[in-house]
């Protein structure tokens, strides 16, 4: 994947965090004028390496799969260093990042991938395509960032209300936001306040109905 993309781009940087295989990658690479670092993608500052440039960056990979989560947070929360992000993930992750309000695959992953950005499924890998062949089905998807976001929220207190609400994803939002990082007195005063159902569910609110749930949190809090 990586000398197609050398072929098709005008500056290439290949992140790898597997010490063994660097040289082999710089010896088989450079040639093509693709720079390799032996970095942690997680470690890597974007928005220092999108300013080196002059221009956004577009990342491109086929990631493992357990850090799926932790690589869309790190580029979410760098997203105006990034145009796109194009990622092979597992199937069932692909339609956690695309699911809609009032489905099984909405959660936290859907919210914030969807405030960030827009993002779209482009189509399935089957596991012929791998050898030996994997006992799941991956997607290959992709996300537009927003450069600025379509919503005037504060991003940390917006997470922390999504992570909050569905980490009680069964419970109403009366009992969810209990779990808010503030001390009872202001949880209730939350609670009486609101004018969103609280009777609903965090599976149940689109991600404008979490701005406005954040908004109103600030304004009761600050």
């Amino acid at each position: 994947m990586t000398g197609h993309l050398a072929a098709a781009v005008s500056r290439l940087i290949a992140v790898e965090i597997d010490g063994r295989i660097v040289d082999d990658l710089n010896a088989r690479l450079a040639p093509s004028g693709v720079t390799v670092l032996h970095e942690d993608f997680l470690d890597i500052p974007l928005k220092e390496l999108s300013k080196r440039h002059g221009r956004k960056l577009r990342i491109v990979g086929n990631i493992p799969y357990h850090l799926t989560s932790s690589i869309l947070f790190r580029v979410f929360d760098e997203h105006d260093a990034v145009q796109d992000l194009t990622v092979m993930v597992q199937r069932e992750v692909a339609q956690r990042i695309i699911a809609g309000p009032g489905t099984k695959a909405y959660g936290i992953l859907s919210v914030l991938s969807q405030f960030y950005g827009l993002p779209e499924k482009l189509f399935l890998v089957p596991p012929t395509c791998f050898h030996p062949k994997p006992k799941v089905t991956s997607a290959v998807v992709r996300i537009a960032l927003n450069g600025k976001l379509r919503h005037d929220v504060d991003t940390e207190q917006f997470r922390v209300v999504v992570k909050t609400a569905f980490g009680k994803r069964r419970k109403t939002l009366r009992n969810s936001l209990k779990y808010l990082p503030y001390d009872m007195e202001a949880v209730q005063k939350i609670a009486r306040a609101m004018d969103l159902p609280m009777k609903k569910r965090a599976e149940e609110l689109s991600v404008e109905d979490f701005v406005d749930l954040t908004k109103q949190i600030e304004g009761i809090t600050s």
